[in-house]
């Protein structure tokens, strides 16, 4: 296995860090590596805030659903879907900019993920540790609010960035006979079934604590009470008014 697959199958959402910062320098360059991901049309849709205030930071970890190693991990990144950029610099040529268009909502977080994914596997091939936050989304107005973020603009997901100070497990994933379908969309329900199975054994047996629950029982919150009701009302105010 060539090296670059063996670090995207090693990645393991990191939660403890070390006390030691991480450099400006790597900072601009993991950004770099992000920028370099594909992007639709080139519009490079996205912004990235890097939040250094430690009182924002831990006002974001709270708002985030007390996810206390937003306040204390090395670095802390902000990832906004920004159509706010793009939009205003076709206006300066004389396009006649049309804006909330459900396509550049989609555009714009699309492009945020992908460059944020670079960003992940850049900063894990550097030694360091990573940890998505999609607990931003919560609270997204008062997030927006504390750190400047304008119309036409909104925060996607955080990610804590540091020098990881525990080893956790590789959790498994579903087999690829799952999700690589040919042809025609096929019903996976016994590779499910065999799937959880396998999870339920790795929750019983992680380093950072057993548990006794399956896959398809974690999921039952995402999709009962984490709906987050709020955040279309949010985006329209946004000016992402999904027409």
């Amino acid at each position: 296995m060539n090296p670059t697959i063996e670090l995207l199958k090693s990645h393991r959402s990191i939660r403890k860090f070390t006390d030691q910062p991480v450099s400006r320098e790597l900072l601009e360059t993991l950004i770099e590596a992000g920028q370099a991901a594909a992007t639709s049309s080139h519009v490079q849709a996205y912004s990235v805030i890097h939040v250094t205030n430690p009182t924002n930071r831990e006002a974001i970890a709270e708002l985030a659903g007390g996810q206390t190693y937003v306040a204390s991990c090395g670095a802390f990144l902000l990832f906004c879907a920004d159509m706010k950029r793009p939009t205003e610099a076709a206006e300066r040529t004389g396009a006649r900019v049309v804006r909330g268009m459900t396509e550049q909502l989609l555009v714009a977080s699309v492009d945020t993920a992908l460059m944020a994914q670079n960003v992940a596997i850049a900063a894990e091939s550097e030694g360091l540790g990573i940890c998505y936050i999609g607990g931003i989304r919560n609270n997204p107005q008062e997030i927006s609010d504390l750190v400047g973020i304008p119309d036409h603009v909104f925060p996607v997901f955080g990610m804590c960035l540091g020098y990881p100070a525990h080893d956790p497990d590789v959790k498994p994933r579903l087999p690829v006979e799952a999700i690589l379908k040919e042809d025609t969309y096929s019903d996976d329900r016994e590779l499910v079934d065999a799937y959880d199975d396998a999870m339920c054994a790795y929750y019983q047996s992680r380093k950072g604590g057993p548990k006794d629950t399956t896959w398809s029982q974690n999921l039952t919150p995402l999709f009962d009470t984490k709906l987050r009701p709020h955040m279309r009302d949010f985006l329209v105010k946004r000016g992402f008014e999904m027409k």
